[in-house]
């Protein structure tokens, strides 16, 4: 627990590491575990109790949702403690957003989970929202409680720049889809204003994709291929084949969440993707972690300084300028 000035932060369990990170950072590197008490009955129901006083306390509650939903329950029952505790603000740190994806109506009877998801965590009694790269910046308008969307930019960009540097000449970025352009050319922007091309796709259905074309030059080039989200790697391996099949001389991912669900490190193994760099906003399997194509930067620091100055009512877009 960190307590300054009546602030408190607590964590759930779905990513423990980074929130002993983002403590760090709040209390000048002696953070302490000892942040809430989380336990489940014997049939897996989640139990939640606050082992401190935090009546008129300004909480911070730290939790990703990705799967298995019980993130998502153990975030809900969190706030709801807090609330019936009598804390005078709280604010779900959610580095991860899950549900983000279904940010629309795309099918004739699907639902809007994303616009399901900020209802839930209000009704629960949540007052603020920080939250990192939302897979759909709308997402902000479905709820009317302020919503801090970070970005992971920073982080990865620096990584990108020391890694690459002498060869930035050589750097093309590649948007896996359509809709990652602008996701894309800011990046692109900030890497010496590199070339952008884009990954023309159709996806038949659900975590399927066939490669229909590559638009732009890559032959010769160093790719970065970027994106928000990675789950199971079938479009960002497929993208990457036809990348390569273009003539690129190194594929490289670049992404914010990594979800690597299902076989999703056993194909970056057998793909030709060079490595992803992703951010630690998922707790990641331990198949991942010793994957020698998977590399991790952390963003502890970029939610750390957000929830500062969230609370002191400093700008928390300065972060990014």
């Amino acid at each position: 627990m960190i307590d300054s000035a009546k602030m408190v932060v607590y964590a759930g369990r779905s990513n423990p590491g980074l929130a002993r990170k983002i403590c760090r950072y709040l209390d000048n590197g002696s953070g302490s575990n000892d942040m809430v008490l989380n336990s489940n009955f014997s049939d897996g129901e989640v139990r939640i109790e606050f082992k401190d006083n935090i009546r008129l306390r300004d909480v911070f509650l730290i939790q990703s949702t990705n799967q298995p939903d019980q993130n998502l329950i153990e975030l809900l029952l969190m706030i709801d403690a807090a609330k019936r505790a009598s804390a005078a603000r709280i604010t779900a740190v959610i580095p991860y957003f899950g549900y983000g994806r279904q940010d629309r109506k795309d099918e004739s009877r699907a639902p809007i989970a994303a616009s399901l998801m900020i209802k839930i965590l209000v009704a629960a009694g949540a007052n603020r929202i920080i939250t990192m790269d939302l897979h759909a910046g709308q997402i902000q308008g479905f709820a009317d409680i302020p919503i801090d969307n970070l970005y992971g930019k920073p982080v990865l960009v620096k990584y990108v720049l020391e890694y690459f540097a002498g060869r930035l000449h050589e750097v093309v970025v590649a948007s896996p889809d359509v809709g990652g352009i602008k996701r894309a050319r800011a990046y692109a922007k900030k890497i010496n204003n590199a070339p952008l091309v884009i990954v023309d796709k159709r996806r038949p259905q659900p975590n399927a994709v066939e490669v229909v074309n590559i638009i732009g030059e890559v032959k010769n080039k160093i790719v970065l291929v970027i994106d928000d989200i990675i789950d199971t790697a079938g479009t960002f391996v497929d993208g990457a084949k036809a990348i390569v099949a273009a003539g690129a001389q190194e594929v490289y991912g670049v992404c914010t969440h990594p979800v690597l669900s299902g076989g999703a490190v056993d194909r970056l193994i057998s793909s030709p993707v060079n490595s992803l760099l992703v951010t630690d906003t998922i707790s990641l399997s331990n198949q991942a972690l010793i994957c020698p194509k998977i590399k991790v930067v952390s963003v502890a620091n970029i939610i750390a300084e957000a929830m500062l100055r969230s609370r002191t009512g400093e700008s928390v877009s300065d972060l990014f300028n």
